[in-house]
């Protein structure tokens, strides 16, 4: 064997033996990282969370624009205000507490909807309609229609109008239950009177509430650009469903600064169907004020929940009074779902009138359950604030 070895210049030789010892140690360095990994590869994709969607962005949502963007509309609304200009009274020096006769002024509006159906029904905001004489609806192909108003919910700002049209194009309504964060979203509207523009950003956040924008809030928040006057916009997927009509961004500048918010669209079907049906929302009733319970509230109460509704009044004769509820319970869970105020006051205010529900409530410590048939929410000149937790003033700005 050395005498085959030494037929070959040593430079061949030791440039053999290095090679084997690199292939060698490559080996078991190889064996190395693998145990050091702490698991084979079938173990790693086992652990790893699954991924409802490859994470691919699309080079373009053309496509998606163009099945939707036809069906996003600019509303135009026109209030007649009465208004008294002491600058103009010739006789304010001559006779104190003398008024000139209110004038009737014009204000226009500018806000967007979208259409749900072919026959003409369109969803906005309340706020982009209210107290309007006139509205005029545009669509992308620069027809111009009159719209009257169907029904309205300032509780939730949604309204549906409608126009006196056939084969109108419409959008395919989604499920907001559905949506995650992370999701990308698309934001089409009329912001500052410019004409349909599209935004794209992803869902921040889902659930948000006790904003003091809405009555009842349950916002989809987004960072795709929402400005005055996309209110009642179409934010949608990116299959092109609509899953929120926007409606309100919180600003310190009064423009879009990443946090604008929509109506989900779970909660627009269902006011929709009732002003479609009866030209008004009508709400169940459970007849309690609550506020939400803090860790500190739960504390002093000698609670182990951190998560519920304190009672804090019972609206006499109402569904709580009949069924046996008192100040300072409170309740934790909601047909068996665990709840907190938020949670609650949404639940019933989407329950119908007659509807029995069963409260997991705690008292002095100890868990009570009770049955509570809700009654009809009052008109709000009827009501003093019933159901409401104690809230912030309002500080969103419409879109």
């Amino acid at each position: 064997m050395m005498n085959r070895i030494s037929r070959y210049p040593a430079w061949v030789i030791a440039a053999l033996l290095l090679s084997l010892g690199s292939m060698a140690g490559g080996a078991f360095v190889g064996v190395r990282l693998t145990h050091a990994g702490g698991a084979p590869e079938a173990a790693v994709t086992a652990a790893a969370p699954q991924v409802r969607e490859a994470a691919t962005m699309p080079t373009t949502f053309a496509p998606v624009v163009k099945a939707v963007l036809p069906a996003v509309v600019n509303i135009s609304s026109t209030k007649v205000v009465r208004t008294t200009s002491f600058q103009d009274n010739p006789f304010e020096n001559l006779i104190p507490g003398f008024r000139m006769p209110d004038r009737p002024q014009r204000r226009e509006g500018e806000g967007s909807g979208v259409i749900i159906s072919a026959d003409g029904y369109i969803v906005t905001n309340d706020h982009v309609i209210d107290g309007a004489t006139e509205l005029t609806v545009s669509t992308s192909d620069n027809r111009e229609m009159k719209a009257r108003v169907i029904g309205t919910d300032a509780k939730t700002d949604i309204a549906l109008i409608k126009v006196d049209a056939r084969d109108l194009a419409h959008v395919s309504m989604g499920s907001s239950s559905k949506v995650e964060v992370g999701d990308i979203a698309l934001a089409m509207g009329n912001p500052f009177g410019l004409g349909q523009t599209v935004t794209m950003g992803i869902i921040s956040a889902t659930g948000r509430g006790g904003l003091g924008i809405e009555e009842y809030e349950d916002f989809i928040q987004t960072d795709a650009s929402i400005n005055p006057g996309n209110s009642g916009g179409a934010l949608v997927n990116t299959k092109g469903e609509l899953i929120g009509i926007n409606t309100a961004i919180l600003s310190r500048s009064g423009g879009n600064q990443g946090v604008g918010f929509a109506v989900p669209v779970d909660m627009v079907r269902h006011v929709i169907t009732q002003l479609r049906e009866k030209g008004a929302v009508t709400r169940a009733r459970l007849g309690i004020n609550f506020q939400e319970l803090s860790p500190s509230v739960a504390s002093e109460l000698g609670l182990k929940a951190t998560k519920g509704a304190l009672v804090k009044d019972i609206v006499p004769n109402g569904p709580a009074s009949r069924s046996g509820l008192q100040k300072d319970d409170v309740i934790v869970a909601l047909n068996g779902k665990e709840t907190d105020g938020r949670s609650l006051r949404l639940a019933i205010g989407s329950m119908t009138p007659g509807t029995t529900v069963d409260l997991k409530v705690l008292r002095a410590g100890s868990q009570r359950n009770f049955a509570v048939t809700l009654d009809t929410m009052p008109q709000d000149s009827q009501r003093a604030e019933e159901e409401q937790p104690f809230s912030a003033p309002r500080r969103g700005r419409r879109g």
